[in-house]
């Protein structure tokens, strides 16, 4: 055996470790089985996955099934990993066992080996504590990888996602307010339609994305149950009386989040539609995102011959032959950030659908979906937040002459002297190219103090008072 090699045992005899890796056997065997792409499995679920075994030893220790310098050192090591200072000893590609055995099993070897190096023993000796016997006591990959999917996914969504979506509402509201007066030309069908203000305009994207914030919040609680303590297949097999709910009181303890035991294991470690759920949130709050990003670079489209109603920041040359040409990069992106969400909660949705009798075999699929969707979210509301809405103005002059010109506001005749006679005062408006005023005069419909008194665009942005 070469120096950089070690020899390390699992049930299926030996195999070469490289020295300076404290993963062990079945993590190795992994790596040579499944060199599928470069996608690895998110760290933050490696870290649910160590929140979850120190929690483990804690309780097994309580318990009595586990001594007290075996549970020592499982917790100091899983802390360790929890705090990011062993990242680079999780190798492991998402696609491989559909149960995530491989990467439970990369903890607990890891566990193993930091402890044995902390005790003065060789890695891989499994000394003091054994991977299968000590860290993975009272569990099995079929509850505990789910759990820390529901773990990092919940923490994902508290911590960082939310956080974000809420400042992203407060801008938008900040805008609204500050529009609240601009009047300007709706649209439908693409086409000019009666008034509207600005501040109206970004209201209903305000209260799109605080919808969407109540929605995603909604799939915590389904979230917060854990299958933990039901061990293989959910009867609670090789786990004490009562390890499920001491397991994720402890849990809720660390996390500072309240988790609980699921009433039903076998459900949540058969399916896995509370994940199915809260990814297809994140979907409809991609969905939401692209919508009004799309409004946003329709409304700056120009700036001369197009639309060109908002003036958005310019943060970089937008070509490289034309020159002082400025694009809506950050709408772009985020356009490209939904798209791939809604591509991802796809495959999640298939992947929630594919489970067969006792266990779902998709779940690094379905973990590495959420976390990466909650990432791509996370940052791309961050960069449209402070690269864009921020610095967003509105075009007043544009706006005022649009709204000048536009032949919709005969809408508020209507009432007085019927559709027809106001559609006709339209057609002549555009087919002579003149204003409503001049139309209504020509055909002597109404004098022109009535006109000005009916045609007041800031009366046609709110219900009047009967």
């Amino acid at each position: 055996m070469s120096e950089l090699f070690r020899i390390e045992h699992d049930s299926m005899g030996p195999i070469e470790v490289p020295n300076e890796s404290l993963w062990g056997a079945q993590t190795q065997r992994s790596l040579l089985n499944f060199s599928i792409s470069e996608d690895k499995i998110p760290k933050e679920l490696i870290y649910a996955l160590a929140k979850i075994k120190r929690a483990a030893a804690t309780v097994n220790g309580h318990l009595a099934s586990l001594d007290e310098k075996k549970r020592r050192s499982i917790v100091k090591a899983a802390d360790e990993i929890a705090n990011g200072l062993h990242d680079d000893h999780f190798p492991l590609r998402v696609w491989q066992t559909g149960s995530g055995t491989q990467t439970n099993m990369n903890v607990n070897e890891v566990i193993s080996n930091i402890a044995s190096k902390a005790n003065g023993e060789p890695l891989g000796s499994h000394r003091p504590v054994h991977p299968n016997d000590d860290v993975n006591q009272s569990q099995s990959t079929n509850d505990t990888f789910p759990a820390a999917i529901h773990i990092a996914t919940v923490e994902g969504i508290r911590k960082k996602l939310l956080p974000e979506i809420a400042q992203l509402i407060d801008v938008l509201a900040q805008k609204s307010c500050e529009w609240d007066e601009i009047i300007k030309i709706g649209r439908t069908h693409l086409q000019d339609a009666v008034p509207i203000t600005l501040g109206q305009e970004a209201s209903a994207w305000k209260d799109q994305i605080a919808a969407a914030y109540c929605r995603i919040e909604g799939t915590l609680e389904e979230l917060y149950e854990l299958p933990l303590g039901g061990t293989a297949v959910g009867t609670g097999l090789n786990a004490p009386y009562q390890f499920d709910l001491e397991i994720t009181a402890e849990i809720s303890r660390l996390t500072a989040i309240p988790f609980k035991s699921a009433p039903n294991k076998f459900a949540i470690m058969a399916s896995h539609d509370g994940l199915v759920n809260a990814m297809s949130q994140l979907r409809l709050l991609a969905v939401t995102l692209l919508k009004i990003v799309n409004d946003i670079r329709l409304l700056a489209c120009g700036p001369r011959a197009g639309l060109g109603e908002l003036n958005l920041p310019e943060n970089e040359p937008g070509s490289s032959i034309m020159p002082g040409k400025v694009n809506p990069t950050q709408c772009e992106a985020m356009a490209m950030v939904c798209t791939q969400v809604m591509g991802l909660d796809a495959a999640v949705a298939m992947a929630g659908s594919g489970g067969h009798l006792q266990m779902n075999a998709y779940k690094p699929l379905i973990g590495f979906n959420l976390l990466h969707s909650i990432d791509l979210l996370h940052d791309a509301c961050k960069s449209c937040r402070t690269a864009m809405l921020i610095g967003i103005k509105p075009n007043l002059s544009k706006i005022k002459s649009d709204l000048d010109r536009s032949l919709m506001l005969v809408t508020a005749l209507a009432p007085q002297i019927g559709y027809e006679k106001a559609s006709e005062i339209a057609r002549m408006a555009h087919q002579e190219n003149i204003n409503l005023r001049e139309a209504t005069k020509k055909l002597g419909y109404l004098n022109e103090a009535d006109f000005d008194r009916m045609i007041d665009p800031a009366s046609m942005t709110s219900p009047k008072e009967s």
